[in-house]
């Protein structure tokens, strides 16, 4: 797959189905992530927020039992924190601030979303 692509790299995986957290999470790791999480609540995404010293890039899930994960990306944006949707839902659905933002459906390409992140990363830094 994409090994060794986020190296280091600290990523928040926000995401409520416990199966698919567990396994989004596994395959960054894999991929040389520093997983923190994955929350599965607005509430544990915003401690793991308070709680991390650096953060180079985020997963999130749409909807978190019932709730949208917008304050969560909204403070993301303010930290220039690059990060992903994914979502069981039409992607058009988004508010148009993050309609520039990739979303990925799920089940999600894992390879793809790796690969997403590592540019997304790397822009942000050149930055």
């Amino acid at each position: 797959m994409a090994e060794g692509l986020l190296r280091g790299r600290r990523v928040l995986v926000v995401e409520d189905e416990f199966m698919l957290a567990e396994d989004m999470s596994q395959q960054l790791a894999e991929a040389g992530a520093l997983v923190l999480g994955p929350a599965q609540s607005l509430e544990r995404a915003f401690e793991l927020l308070a709680a991390a010293d650096a953060l180079d890039a985020a997963v999130l899930d749409v909807n978190l039992h019932g709730k949208q994960v917008y304050p969560i990306a909204d403070t993301l944006l303010e930290r220039h924190v690059p990060f992903v949707f994914t979502t069981g839902y039409d992607a058009s659905a988004l508010p148009a601030r993050f309609k520039s933002m990739s979303c990925y459906a799920k089940p999600v390409d894992m390879s793809r979303l790796i690969e997403t992140l590592q540019a997304a990363i790397t822009a942000a830094h050149q930055a």
